[in-house]
C-alpha cells in the first residue's frame, strides 16, 4: 500500500471539526428542541486557556455541557470561548478546535471522536475518560464518560 503523502486523515479530521463550529454557531443563537452538546477537550493542549483552579482540577481533560446555562459563546475559525459556572463560580474557557477530543449530542445520538496531541506533542490516550462539568453541578475530578466513535452511530 502506498504511503498517504496527502494526509487524508488530517483533512478528514479538519472537515469534521467544522461540524463542531457549525453546531456552536447554532448554539450561540439558542439550541433548538432537546439538543445539548457535550464537548470533551484536552486541558493540556496548546491554546487552551482555563483558570489555574480548573487546570489543577482537570490537568489533562475535561467535558463541558452546553445546554441551558452558558454565556458569551464566541465562535471563531480556530476555536471558541464560553462562560460557564463551576460550583457557582463563573469561569471563561478558551478552547481551540484542535484540543477537542470528543463531541456528542445525546438528543440525537450523534458523536465525533478526534485524535489530539498533548502539549508535549505526544498522542493523548485512545479512549479518554473525561471529567464532566455541567452548569452548576459540582465538578468531578474524574468521570466514567467514554467518547464513542462515529461508527457507533451509523445505521447498519
Amino acid at each position: 500500500m502506498a504511503e498517504d503523502l496527502m494526509r487524508y486523515d488530517l483533512m478528514a479530521q479538519e472537515a469534521l471539526r467544522s461540524v463542531i463550529k457549525r453546531a456552536l454557531e447554532v448554539a450561540k443563537k439558542g439550541l433548538p428542541g432537546e439538543h445539548h452538546l457535550y464537548i470533551s477537550f484536552r486541558t493540556d493542549a496548546p491554546g487552551v486557556n482555563i483558570s489555574e483552579k480548573l487546570h489543577q482540577q482537570y490537568p489533562e481533560e475535561m467535558t463541558i455541557v452546553l445546554q441551558h446555562q452558558f454565556w458569551n459563546l464566541d465562535v471563531r475559525d480556530d476555536g471558541f470561548s464560553v462562560d460557564l459556572t463551576f460550583n457557582k463560580i463563573p469561569e471563561t474557557l478558551v478552547v481551540p478546535y484542535s484540543a477537542v477530543q470528543g463531541f456528542f449530542d445525546p438528543s440525537v445520538q450523534f458523536g465525533l471522536q478526534f485524535e489530539v496531541k498533548k502539549a508535549d506533542g505526544t498522542p493523548a490516550a485512545e479512549t479518554p475518560k473525561p471529567a464532566q462539568a455541567k452548569e452548576d453541578a459540582p465538578a468531578a475530578s474524574s468521570g466514567d464518560a467514554a467518547v464513542v466513535s462515529l461508527d457507533a452511530f451509523r445505521k447498519k
